[in-house]
C-alpha cells in the first residue's frame, strides 16, 4: 500500500554530482580544456555546466565498402533459436540516482518534466526501476526532523573518500516523496543500507521504506563497492571478499532480528565495480549459497573508461576526440560485458537475477561531446541490448547533475527553473528505444544476431516474445551525409514463413553521432538544452515498408547512417498494439511554486512593444513588499506599472517575463 504525504518534494535531479570508478563526485573541480581538434567555434572559452556544454567532436569518417558493407542479408528464425538471452522484461532499462542529490532542497511539489519521462518508459514498458543509493547510502542516517525542515541535509565537512563523499542525514519525508512518484507512475525503488558502521546497523531505511514504499520495494542494497572500502580509508589494507561475506552476513542476522522488517528477502550484493575483486572472488566465498534466502538480486557496478584526470590529476589523461570512435562500434560493449558472462551463468545456476546496478559512458562524469552526443544513444541502446542478451536481468545508468555529461536528464539551474525546462540526454533516448524492443510482458527473449559476418559498424539483434519472432534492431555507427554508408538489411525467415506483405520501422536518428540535442526517435523529439517538459513534441512517424518475393518474403530495411531501426514484424506493430505497457499518461505543466513576481508576456506583443507603455509617473520595485507602485500593488507584477521592466527582461531572457530575480 501507498501511503501519500501533503509535503513532499521530488526534485529528483538538480544533482551537482559526477563519478569516479561509479562514486559519486559531490565538489567537482573544472574540466581540463578540451584539444582545439574537437571544439566548435566559441565553445574552448565556455565556463559554463558541463551538463550544457556546445563543444561538438568531429564525427570518425565513414569506415568504407570494405570495412562496413552496406547491403547484406539477415535470415532469422521464427522461433527461438539456441543463444537467445533468459526472458527479460520491458523494465530492463532503469536508473541510479545518488542518494545526496535525489532531491532538490526546499522543493515542495513533484517535478512534472520527471513524471512525464518515466511515464513514457511506463507507456511502452509497463514500470520503471530506479536505485537511490551509492557511496552516500553508506553514511545516511534516517532522522525525524531537521532543524530548518529540510529532507536531507549534507555535512560538507565531514567529507570523505578521493570524491569528497559527504555524510548525510534525512527524513522519512524522503521515501513518502517517493511514494507519491509511485502512487502516480509505476516506479520500483532500490534503496541502500548503511554499511560503515558494522558493530550497530542503521536499519531504518529499511524499516520505513518497507513501511512506506510496500511494494515499490524490490531490493536493499548492502555494500557499494565493497572491493573499494580498503582504497578508500573505510576498511583495514587486508580487507577482502571473505570480510565482506562476514559482514554481510552480520547485517543479515541483525535484519532477522528487527521485528520491524517483514521482508528479509531483499538484499542486493556484492556490487563489486574494479578489477581489485572479480565476481568470481566473492561467489568463491559461498556468498550466494549462504545468503540465498536473503539476497533478491546479485550486482555488480562498472563504467568502460573514466575522465578521471580531467577531473583530478589522478589516472590515465583521456582526449575525448581521439577516444570518441571507442564508442561506435558493436565490439565495445561486447568487451565490456565479457568478463560478466561467467557470473551470468553462475546467477542462472543459482536461480538468481544479475544487475548491471550502476553504469554509464565514464566515471567523473563522463567525457565532453561523446556522453552528450547522439553516438552515445547510439552505444548506450546496443550497450544495453548486449547486457539482455547476455543474461543480465537489468542495467541502471546513472544520473549525476548540472556537472557531469552523461546525464539521462537534467533540470534546469535552481535559479533558472522559472523560465527555462529540462534537457533530454542521449542515454534516455537508449531506454525509449530499449523498453520499446523489449515490451512490456516478462517474457522477452534477446540474441545478437553477429549480422554482417559480425561487423562491428553494424550489429543487429532480433527480440521473440512468448517464443515468436516480433521485432528486429538494426543500428549503423557510420556518420555519412551523402547516403552512401546507409544500410540495405534484407530481412528473411527461414523457411519462407513468418514476414507479412509489409511492416513497420520506427527509426532513431541525427545528422551525425557528434549532435547535441534534437535527435529524433520515430519523428518526435525532446529539443535541445532547456527545452523540455518530458513531452515528446512533433508528429509520430512510423514508415511502412512493403515485403516481396515468393515464396521467400523478404523485407529490405534501410537504416541510415547515423541510426537504428526497430523493425515490427506483426500486422499490427508499430501502433503501440504489441509494445503498450500502460495507457499514455502525462502531467500538466502549468503548476506554479512561485506565488508572486511571475508576470509574463506574449512575445508577439513583445515583439512590436517599444517598452514604454504605462510607465509614466510609476515608482515601483521588483522586490514584494518594498516600494509600492501607483496602484498599491507593492513589487511590479501583473499590473501595468511593471510592464516597463518586464518587456527589458523578457527580451533578455527570450520572451519570457521574469521580475523579483
Amino acid at each position: 500500500m501507498v501511503l501519500r504525504h501533503p509535503h513532499l518534494a521530488l526534485s529528483l535531479l538538480s544533482l551537482l554530482t559526477a563519478c569516479l570508478a561509479s562514486i559519486t563526485v559531490h565538489r567537482q573541480p573544472g574540466q581540463a580544456p578540451l584539444s582545439a581538434t574537437g571544439t566548435i567555434a566559441g565553445a574552448a572559452n565556455y565556463t559554463g555546466a558541463a551538463a550544457y556544454n556546445p563543444t561538438t567532436l568531429n564525427p570518425p569518417a565513414p569506415p568504407g565498402p570494405t570495412a562496413l558493407p552496406t547491403s547484406f542479408g539477415l535470415a532469422l528464425e521464427g522461433a527461438v533459436p539456441a543463444g537467445a538471452s533468459i526472458m527479460q522484461g520491458g523494465a530492463f532499462f532503469g536508473f541510479s540516482i545518488e542518494m545526496s542529490v535525489v532531491n532538490q532542497v526546499g522543493e515542495s511539489v513533484l517535478q512534472v518534466a520527471f513524471l512525464n519521462l518515466m511515464s513514457n518508459i511506463q507507456q511502452r514498458a509497463g514500470a520503471v526501476h530506479i536505485r537511490v543509493g551509492g557511496n552516500t547510502q553508506e553514511t545516511a542516517t534516517l532522522v525525524m526532523s531537521t532543524p530548518d525542515g529540510k529532507i536531507l541535509e549534507k555535512n560538507l565537512h565531514g567529507v570523505t573518500n578521493p570524491t569528497e563523499t559527504p555524510p548525510l542525514v534525512f527524513t522519512p519525508e524522503l521515501l513518502y516523496m517517493l511514494a507519491n512518484v509511485s502512487s502516480l507512475v509505476n516506479v520500483r525503488w532500490h534503496l541502500g543500507v548503511p554499511f560503515n558502521d558494522t558493530s550497530a546497523f542503521r536499519l531504518d531505511i529499511a524499516e520505513y521504506g518497507q513501511r512506506i514504499l510496500g511494494d515499490n520495494l524490490i531490493g536493499l542494497q548492502v555494500g557499494n563497492e565493497p572491493d573499494l572500502y580498503a582504497a578508500h580509508g573505510h576498511r583495514p589494507g587486508s580487507y577482502g571478499p571473505y570480510d565482506y561475506f562476514g559482514e554481510f552476513g552480520t547485517m543479515v542476522s541483525a535484519m532477522a532480528n528487527d521485528i520491524n522488517l517483514p521482508n528479509k528477502g531483499l538484499l542486493i550484493g556484492p556490487s563489486v565495480s574494479s578489477a581489485a575483486w572479480s565476481p568470481e572472488m566473492v561467489w568463491d566465498t559461498g556468498f550466494v549459497d549462504s545468503y540465498s534466502a536473503q539476497l533478491a538480486f546479485l550486482s555488480v557496478e562498472h563504467y568502460p573508461s573514466d575522465n578521471c584526470f580531467a577531473q583530478f590529476g589522478i589516472g590515465v589523461p583521456r582526449d575525448p576526440q581521439s577516444t570518441f570512435p571507442n564508442y561506435l562500434n558493436h565490439t565495445a560493449p561486447q568487451n565490456l560485458i565479457a568478463p560478466y558472462l561467467n557470473s551470468t551463468l553462475y546467477a542462472q545456476s543459482k536461480g538468481k537475477k544479475l544487475l548491471m546496478f550502476e553504469t554509464n559512458t565514464a566515471s567523473c562524469g563522463g567525457f565532453v561531446g561523446i556522453s552528450d552526443s547522439f553516438g552515445a544513444a547510439l552505444w548506450g541502446l546496443d550497450y544495453a541490448m548486449q547486457l539482455a542478451h547476455s543474461n543480465f536481468s537489468g542495467a541502471l545508468f546513472h544520473v549525476g547533475g548540472q556537472n557531469v555529461y552523461y546525464n539521462p536528464f537534467t533540470p534546469p539551474p535552481t535559479n533558472q527553473s522559472t523560465f527555462r525546462q529540462w534537457t533530454v540526454g542521449p542515454i534516455y533516448y537508449s531506454s525509449l528505444v530499449m523498453a520499446e524492443a523489449l515490451g512490456p510482458g516478462n517474457n522477452t527473449q534477446v540474441l545478437d544476431l553477429a549480422a554482417n559476418a559480425n561487423n562491428i559498424f553494424s550489429p543487429a539483434y532480433a527480440i521473440y516474445d512468448n517464443g515468436n519472432l516480433v521485432r528486429v534492431l538494426l543500428i549503423n555507427y557510420a556518420t555519412d551525409s551523402t547516403g552512401a554508408t546507409d544500410l540495405q538489411v534484407a530481412l528473411t525467415v527461414n523457411g519462407g514463413q513468418g514476414l507479412p506483405g509489409s511492416v513497420q520501422v520506427k527509426y532513431l536518428l541525427a545528422s551525425s553521432v557528434s549532435q547535441k540535442g534534437n535527435y529524433t526517435w520515430a519523428g518526435q523529439t525532446f529539443g535541445a538544452n532547456f527545452e523540455s517538459d518530458g513531452r515528446f513534441t512533433g508528429t509520430e512517424s512510423v514508415q511502412s515498408v512493403s515485403c516481396s518475393g515468393s515464396p521467400t518474403t523478404t523485407c529490405t530495411i534501410r537504416v541510415p547512417a547515423p541510426g537504428a531501426a526497430l523493425v515490427f514484424l506483426s500486422p499490427s506493430s508499430g501502433t503501440q498494439a504489441d509494445t503498450a505497457g500502460a495507457p499514455s499518461k502525462t502531467f500538466a505543466t502549468t503548476f506554479r511554486t512561485r506565488t508572486h513576481n511571475t508576470a509574463t508576456v506574449d512575445p508577439a506583443v513583445l515583439a512590436t512593444s517599444n517598452g514604454h507603455s504605462g510607465m509614466d509617473a510609476v515608482r515601483g520595485s521588483t522586490s514584494e513588499g518594498s516600494v509600492p507602485s501607483r496602484n498599491g500593488a507593492g513589487a511590479l507584477g501583473s499590473g501595468a506599472g511593471g510592464f516597463g521592466v518586464g518587456v527589458l527582461v523578457a527580451a533578455l531572457l527570450g520572451g519570457v517575463l521574469v521580475v523579483g530575480w
